[in-house]
């Protein structure tokens, strides 16, 4: 994103546009193959496995399990 005073972009601005238009299309691509309560669970869960600073190569065990908090 710039600036209207700004004639570059910020590098890193760049880099977290081109991650929220990766987020946006796996999300897009989620909704269509499984629904929007899938797709918001899914990001939901990521959300709190950042925010407790959990591993990512769990994740996929933990979400199909009952256990995986989705519902609490």
């Amino acid at each position: 994103m710039t600036s209207p005073d700004r004639q570059t972009p910020d590098p890193q601005d760049e880099s977290k546009d081109l991650f929220f238009e990766e987020v946006a299309t796996l999300a897009e691509r989620m909704i269509a193959a499984h629904g929007r309560d899938f797709a918001m669970g899914t990001l939901v869960l990521a959300a709190r496995f950042i925010a407790e600073k959990k591993d990512f190569s769990t994740a996929g065990a933990q979400a199909g399990s009952p256990a995986s908090g989705l519902s609490s």
